[in-house]
């Protein structure tokens, strides 16, 4: 296989797996870094450069139009961050002090949980009986746009849902992804966010977490310009269609397929692990 045709295969693949990432709010790294480590032979620390960089790209793509369409709450996702960059600068760190077979089984793991998040339906986010005083103080209760007009909503459980966001930022740094179904399982699990509002404020965080690790991964020289231009360009179209999508779609079948494919990518990646291959 010539350069040239290695790059346009890359572009093709990052640019589904970012279309796929924006709909499930997942983002398009959970699935790109087993695709270029399994399919494409790409060194593990490398794979996990190029995605940083989509994933930065990912978010930028789909964030803008989702903030544009009045889904993401701003508010929210700056809050959380500070829990998610103080976690990923930690993994970054610890991903030159781990071995490729234990980042590799993580990494399966990761997607293990990402699958059963993705096949799970559109969970009940029926208020709690008691605000939380949070929530109010932080003014983080917002509103989204639905065909019958807008609905409110009121956030609960925001100590919860910090934590699960510095344990999200932590496998963001360690493996390169946006870790979207932690964050999706913060945001409407324990916040009760709606599930929409969930995805899109995911998507809005995962670049901003990934930025701060990127120069870490750089100056270690895990970013090949080579390797993540094609993947950045790739996903960064991917997302922007994707989000548009998103606002029209239903996205259940979608999750379903989505969780069975990287229920295989997981299972695949473990046992390269295992048995040494990555």
């Amino acid at each position: 296989m010539n350069i040239l045709v290695f790059t346009l295969l890359l572009w093709l693949v990052s640019a589904l797996t970012g279309f796929l990432g924006a709909l499930t709010g997942l983002g398009g790294g959970v699935l790109l870094v087993p695709v270029l480590t399994l399919v494409f032979g790409v060194d593990l620390h490398y794979a996990i450069g190029a995605t940083v960089v989509s994933v930065i790209a990912t978010s930028s793509g789909a964030a803008a139009a989702y903030v544009k369409e009045g889904f993401t709450n701003i508010r929210i996702g700056m809050f959380l961050e500070i829990a998610t960059t103080l976690g990923a600068v930690l993994g970054a760190f610890l991903l030159a002090r781990v071995s490729t077979e234990v980042v590799g089984i993580v990494f399966g793991l990761m997607l293990l949980f990402s699958a059963y998040h993705s096949w799970q339906s559109e969970p009940n986010v029926a208020p709690l009986a008691k605000p939380d005083k949070f929530s109010a103080l932080l003014k983080l209760n917002g509103s989204y746009p639905t065909p019958q007009g807008e609905r409110t909503y009121q956030v609960y459980r925001v100590p919860a849902g910090f934590g699960l966001m510095a344990v999200a930022g932590a496998l963001s740094g360690l493996l390169g992804i946006g870790s979207g179904a932690m964050k999706v399982l913060a945001l409407d699990q324990a916040m009760r966010i709606p599930f929409k509002v969930s995805t899109t404020t995911s998507n809005f965080m995962i670049g901003v977490t990934a930025a701060a690790t990127a120069g870490i991964y750089f100056k270690r020289g895990y970013i090949d310009p080579g390797l993540a231009m094609p993947v950045m360009l790739g996903v960064l179209l991917g997302s922007t269609l994707g989000a548009k999508a998103l606002i029209k779609m239903n996205t259940k079948i979608l999750r379903l397929v989505f969780s069975v494919v990287i229920a295989i990518m997981a299972i695949e990646m473990i046992v390269n692990a295992l048995t040494g291959r990555i």
